[in-house]
C-alpha cells in the first residue's frame, strides 16, 4: 500500500467523522427540541384533563340539585 493511498483514506474517515459528528450535534438539538415539545404537550394535557374534570363534576352537581 503506498503512502498516498494511505493519505487519502485517512482524509475520508477525517472527513466521514466531521460529517458524523455534525449529524450528530444535529440529532441532539433535534432531540432536545422535541423534549422540550413533549413536556409542553403534557403540560397542556394536564391543563385539559383538569378542566374537563371540573366540568363533569359541576355537570353532576347541577343534575343533583
Amino acid at each position: 500500500m503506498d503512502l498516498q493511498k494511505l493519505e487519502d483514506q485517512v482524509d475520508q474517515l477525517i472527513t466521514q467523522i466531521e460529517q458524523l459528528s455534525l449529524e450528530n450535534s444535529s440529532l441532539r438539538q433535534q432531540s432536545d427540541e422535541l423534549q422540550q415539545e413533549r413536556a409542553q404537550l403534557m403540560r397542556k394535557t394536564e391543563t385539559a384533563r383538569t378542566r374537563v374534570e371540573a366540568i363533569i363534576s359541576r355537570l353532576r352537581s347541577m343534575d343533583q340539585g
